[in-house]
């Protein structure tokens, strides 16, 4: 006499969408919510400058809200 295998079980029968679906949402969240190391700040680097006057001068470069003293 033969008879039929018993039917799979929804979990057996359903396991590989269940993996999938899991596997695409945590890499979707991976991909959007974890972000790369963070950009080198830029490091300033010297510019060009005259040097400054040897001796004083008379010029004023600094006045005190306005009214030169």
């Amino acid at each position: 006499m033969l008879t039929e295998p018993p039917a799979p079980t929804w979990w057996k029968a359903n396991k590989h969408k269940v993996f999938l679906s899991c596997g695409l949402l945590i890499g979707y969240l991976v991909g959007t919510h974890l972000h790369g190391a963070p950009a080198q700040p830029d490091i300033p680097k010297p510019g060009h400058t005259t040097p400054a006057p040897a001796t004083p001068s008379s010029h004023r470069t600094h006045t005190t809200l306005g009214i030169a003293a």
